[in-house]
């Protein structure tokens, strides 16, 4: 029996049809978009006042690697507390870096040490909200809609990462950075204060499980368990190529395409710079790809929580990030753009969920964090894979030569899943 088979008949947009869930995915939506309003204001004042490559470096790696160092340690702390709680936390923490920004900004004692303590408490809030949020999703639908609330809360996200830049830039030039910084923190409130709302603690529909203590040992254990999996396995290695080949690298690496890619002549003549033109475009269909596909599969319905899928959507993402990365036709790299944002999304949202279905719910706040190590926190080896290596021969070749490595691990990570035959649970939960 697969996961898919357990959904017959997916109701359309099931998430947010669930009252206790509708809140929750517009509160993360805000809270995602206050996030990216803090990068852009904050990104800003550090060029203008240092003008540190190296800076601009740290801020990709302090963001990223706390989840990578971090995730299975948080997963457990999910696993043993109340997960609104844990939420609550990572909100505070990201509402009090905005707050200490501020401050720093109005005093005009902003340093560099200053700033780097900010960009990795950042990034570990980031890393402490990942695990209990999928908790909390489960929590809210069950196993029968934990799609659609997968899904969807990507693709609210996936909003949020949309309007963050407008958003933040808006307030970069209307209130300043100051004012426009202080202002950020109100957007964390609406989940915060939620979550004082709701029944669910990520652990209701599991309240009889046991509850395993946060220790070293427990995430050895787990981890033990894990490997033993070869559906787990696939999924954390599907979930690791990419982030680990394209990662965040393609949206830092924008602006050398938009230039390539030449379409800014026409608009110039007209005083507007095409080059900026361009790049705007090309990010926003890098975006908006994610949330068109979250859409599109909600609404259709037609794309179950499998390996298969998985797989599928993986390498429609490789395949045309290679051909992004080779185009010389600026309509064709935004059409490419936007597909491989439908299938991003479809691959990171089927492999949450079947990690999530596969987990037994005593160690699914554990499973869900060595998911995110790999997913989340392998973003930081793509500065190396596109970023450096573009450095060194070029970021067409550097992306298209990373795009061909994911689409063959993708392969690779298809054989190792059907050799493992019939998945089993790691603990309880239906096969996949």
């Amino acid at each position: 029996m697969s996961a898919a088979s357990e959904v017959q008949q997916p109701r359309k947009f099931a998430a947010l049809r669930n009252k206790d869930c509708r809140p929750y995915l517009f509160g993360a939506a805000l809270a995602m978009m206050a996030d990216n309003i803090e990068h852009v204001i904050t990104y800003w004042v550090l060029w203008e006042k240092f003008h540190s490559p190296a800076l601009s470096g740290f801020q990709v790696i302090s963001h990223w690697v706390p989840f990578l160092l971090f995730s299975v340690y948080f997963g457990s702390l999910a696993d043993r507390f109340d997960c609104r709680r844990v939420i609550q936390a990572a909100q505070l923490l990201f509402a009090t870096v905005s707050v200490a920004w501020g401050v720093l900004f109005l005093t005009g004692t902003l340093q560099v040490w200053h700033a780097c303590v900010l960009l990795v408490l950042h990034g570990l809030a980031g890393s402490l909200w990942g695990p209990g949020e999928q908790l909390m999703l489960h929590d809210f639908v069950g196993d029968e809609d934990l799609p659609s609330a997968v899904r969807l809360n990507a693709t609210f996200r996936s909003l949020g990462v949309l309007f963050g830049p407008v958003v933040g830039s808006a307030l970069l030039l209307g209130l300043g950075p100051t004012t426009g910084i202080f202002v950020n923190v109100l957007f964390f409130l609406p989940l915060t204060l939620f979550l004082f709302r709701t029944k669910f603690t990520g652990h209701t529909r599991d309240r009889g499980a046991p509850r395993a203590r946060v220790g070293l040992m427990e995430s050895v254990r787990v981890l033990k368990a894990v490997g033993s999996n070869h559906t787990l396995v696939s999924m954390i290695i599907l979930g690791g190529l990419g982030s680990f080949f394209v990662g965040a690298s393609m949206q830092s690496a924008m602006p050398i395409f938009a230039q390539d890619l030449g379409a800014g002549g026409a608009a110039s003549g007209e005083g507007i710079d095409g080059a900026s033109l361009a790049y705007g475009v090309l990010l926003f269909a890098n975006g908006a790809g994610g949330v068109l596909g979250g859409i599109l599969l909600e609404a259709t319905g037609r794309i179950r929580p499998t390996v298969l899928a998985a797989v599928i959507s993986t390498a429609v993402y490789g395949v045309t990030s290679l051909f992004f990365a080779m185009s010389t036709s600026y309509p064709l790299a935004v059409g490419l753009l936007l597909v491989g944002g439908v299938a991003n999304l479809a691959s990171m949202s089927i492999g949450q969920t079947v990690v999530q279905l596969l987990a037994p719910p005593a160690d699914r706040g554990r499973v869900i964090g060595v998911y995110g190590v790999s997913a989340n926190g392998l973003r930081a080896g793509s500065g190396f894979t596109v970023g450096l290596l573009g450095a060194a021969i070029g970021v067409h070749w550097s992306l298209g030569l990373s795009a061909a490595a994911l689409c063959v691990g993708t392969v690779l990570a298809a054989v190792y899943a059907l050799r493992g035959g019939k998945a089993v649970p790691v603990g309880g939960a239906a096969p996949v």
